[in-house]
């Protein structure tokens, strides 16, 4: 029996004490209101118009969903040139998603107990697992931000066809027979309402599109990590000796059964 242990924690050792260290860093965001970029939220004269700047955890789930896939990797892969860091060839076919894959595959991005986003990820570069993980939060909040406010941006744009087609009818209705007098036509009193009206519509909606609200509010950037998080070779070490304690145990009672 303790041949057996001592053999399964010299292979157990020599496995984990080769393994290079990881180091963790963790991002942490809470989630912005979805209402934020809401026109009436704005603008409306009631206070019940009137929001917090967070969102509730429930809107992290869409967030979370769209970690799983390869985009905003495939973006931080790029920005930190990942292939030379992996010691992927770039000129390998597939080099790109294969670093982002392996990115992916250190990472992890979820919601946590307490409603907050983590992104996690584990480097052998401790300066560089914060950045990637600073990064990986940065490009979700950029996807989400831009996705709450195009729905803005599209009104706008056709707040702005309105005017452009509004102020040329003005231009081609000639004035009645007392233009001297400055009295315009009943249609062109119309559109030049129209027009005013369209024009605040844009300049609400601008002001929404230029101020662009987060998606998710960064509570922490991820820092260094003091020490490496990964391999846990106490840990396994003392789950070796214990499996192969009782599997040792379980074999000489096998034994033991045949010889009787």
């Amino acid at each position: 029996m303790l041949f057996l242990v001592v053999i399964s924690l010299v292979i157990a050792g020599v496995i984990v004490f080769f393994k290079p260290d990881q180091y963790l860093s963790v991002a942490t965001a809470l989630a912005g209101n979805s209402l934020s970029s809401d026109k009436s939220r704005i603008f409306s004269q009631n206070i019940e118009g009137l929001y917090s700047d967070l969102g509730s955890p429930d809107e992290l789930d869409v967030i979370v969903g769209t970690a799983q896939l390869d985009t905003i990797y495939l973006a931080v892969t790029d920005a930190f040139n990942l292939y030379d860091h992996y010691k992927i060839r770039n000129s390998d076919d597939g080099a790109r998603l294969k670093s982002a894959k392996k990115l992916k595959k250190n990472s992890r991005i979820i919601k946590s107990d307490y409603g907050e986003l983590k992104v996690k990820v584990w480097d052998t570069d401790r300066n560089l697992a914060p950045q990637l993980a600073n990064a990986l939060m940065t490009e979700l909040e950029h996807i989400h931000r831009n996705i709450k406010n195009s729905n803005n941006k599209k009104v706008l744009e056709s707040l702005q066809r309105v005017l452009s087609n509004n102020q040329n009818k003005i231009d081609s209705i000639n004035f009645s027979q007392d233009k001297n007098t400055g009295t315009l036509k009943g249609s062109q009193e119309a559109l030049l309402y129209q027009i005013e009206e369209y024009e605040k519509l844009s300049k609400q909606y601008r002001m929404i599109v230029d101020s662009n609200p987060p998606a998710l509010i960064i509570v922490e950037t991820a820092r260094p990590a003091l020490q490496p998080d990964k391999p846990k070779r106490l840990e396994i070490l003392v789950a070796t000796a214990v499996l192969s304690l009782l599997f040792a145990f379980f074999v000489s009672l096998l034994f033991d059964r045949r010889k009787k």
